[in-house]
């Protein structure tokens, strides 16, 4: 993930039997950027490996299977003769494109791309051409940085003319190194997180290569989420292990969630905030903060996913326990029903970047001397649940599915105020698991299913423990008031 790396050892009950996490170390060699060392991550990585499994009793030759959930948009390239690095991974969260970014959304060439596909959609009514017809570039993709590293690493431009640069996410690159070289793929839920993927063809997209100048010969062979990768070297654990499952870690945490019909909603709220929605065999574009994606691939099964995303959910409250606003997350939901109302103090998020505003900043807007902690703590989580309220509204009005279930994971559903201000807000139930941490759960159902540890879907979905159930108790109205100062707040702040 983006900020730890766990493992976590499931029983065929789907118990977890030992676990193990250590903090992901982020570099920032300069303003803006954000680097992970890959000796680092990977030393982690099969630490965390090798202590849950002692942890939980057990001996390697025990485990019957891997399943791999990662952080998605972070990336690395590497010679695919040496398997040396040409530079550090590149996170989602790094700036080094915005300038890039910009300038290639306000271009005239983009303008005239969206033109010919917009009338291509209208002439052909293909909703292939939906998606370029309002194609912009974000920072959170890889598609600008992996443009930058082709223009300022020389070595890596180099080895690309000789066919011999590889790319990877970071599932790519643990697997690479696990099988010491002899396995170089990716998933389909990975690839489609990245901005260079073609959801429609299931393709690498040939035409924003040219466009970018990445070359296409970098890329690795996609394979199937729940599928039999290879197994890790021997001299690694001791014994060879099965990788059996690969996914981005959103699409992993909608599995874990048993999200498996068209029309279940996944809600997670750890780092950021996602929403996620199976749309089934039919792949929504949508213009704006909607995005399309494939949540898994199963032999003949493909299931496409639509996303939206919010920023600062987990990064604020860890920001507000750091400067001591309080001393254990868990009394915020009680510091927040402490007092009615906010006072009139209204949360801006802003300490990850924006799509929209790279430039923008976090603040407190309406603070008085009767400001208190307990004011600014609500403030904060009242700021989540309108954010949520905000792109439910989106997605009920973009995506022409009859929304069913929704389900919340990742650390700050487990926040009661938020959780029950978000049904208030969008006037309908929500399901919260007994275990939050549903990225690694989905990876060990999808690794399970390949390897014959569970035999079905209905299987994983008896596996299923509801923790709590959040019902409406408010009249969304009563909330008006709080949310339209709040969003008279976010209008003043863009670009500061």
């Amino acid at each position: 993930g983006s900020t730890v790396v766990k493992c976590h050892v499931y029983d065929r009950a789907a118990a977890v039997r030992g676990s193990s996490y250590r903090k992901v170390e982020s570099l920032y060699p300069h303003p803006g950027w954000v680097e992970l060392d890959p000796e680092v991550l990977w030393s982690q990585f099969i630490g965390v490996i090798k202590e849950a499994v002692q942890a939980a009793g057990l001996h390697m030759r025990q485990i019957a299977g891997l399943g791999i959930s990662t952080q998605r948009g972070t990336f690395i390239t590497w010679h695919k003769r040496t398997g040396k690095p040409f530079h550090n991974f590149i996170s989602w969260q790094d700036l080094r494109s915005a300038e890039l970014v910009n300038s290639w959304n306000n271009s005239l060439l983009l303008k005239v791309i969206h033109v010919i596909f917009t009338v291509l959609h209208f002439l052909t009514g293909n909703d292939r051409y939906l998606a370029p017809s309002f194609l912009t570039f974000s920072t959170h993709q890889a598609s600008m940085k992996l443009s930058w590293v082709f223009k300022n690493i020389h070595e890596a431009e180099e080895a690309a003319k000789k066919n011999n640069c590889c790319f990877g996410t970071v599932d790519t690159w643990l697997l690479y190194r696990l099988t010491k070289g002899s396995v170089y793929a990716t998933d389909y839920s990975n690839a489609s997180s990245t901005g260079i993927f073609e959801p429609f063809m299931k393709c690498w997209n040939p035409t924003l290569c040219n466009l970018l100048s990445i070359p296409v010969s970098i890329y690795p062979p996609v394979r199937d989420t729940s599928f039999n990768f290879g197994s890790t070297d021997s001299e690694i654990f001791g014994v060879p292990i099965p990788i059996m499952a690969m996914v981005a870690d959103q699409q992993s945490a909608m599995f874990g969630e048993c999200c498996f019909h068209p029309g279940d909603v996944k809600l997670t709220m750890g780092t950021g905030g996602f929403w996620n929605v199976n749309t089934g065999e039919h792949l929504f574009a949508s213009r704006g903060s909607l995005y399309p994606l494939i949540g898994w691939k199963i032999g003949e099964e493909v299931v496409y996913l639509t996303e939206g995303s919010i920023a600062d959910v987990g990064t604020a409250i860890k920001w507000a326990l750091d400067i001591e606003l309080f001393t254990n997350v868990d009394e915020t939901a009680e510091m927040a029903q402490r007092t009615a109302d906010s006072q009139g103090v209204c949360f801006i998020p802003g300490f990850q970047v924006s799509g929209d505003d790279p430039y923008l900043c976090a603040s407190f807007m309406g603070l008085k001397p009767s400001t208190n902690r307990n004011h600014l703590v609500r403030a904060i989580l009242e700021s989540v649940a309108f954010r949520n309220k905000l792109l439910y509204d989106v997605i009920v009005k973009k995506v022409h599915i009859p929304l069913r279930t929704i389900r919340a994971d990742g650390g700050v559903s487990n926040n009661s105020f938020v959780m029950q201000m978000t049904s208030d807000l969008i006037n309908k139930k929500i399901e919260k698991p007994a275990n939050a941490e549903m990225s690694s759960l989905g990876a060990a159902f999808l690794a399970g299913l390949a390897s014959g540890f569970w035999t079905d879907k209905k299987q994983l979905k008896k596996l299923r423990r509801i923790e709590a159930v959040f019902e409406p108790r408010k009249d969304s109205e009563e909330y008006r008031p709080a949310m339209d100062a709040w969003l008279q707040a976010m209008k003043h702040s863009p670009h500061w």
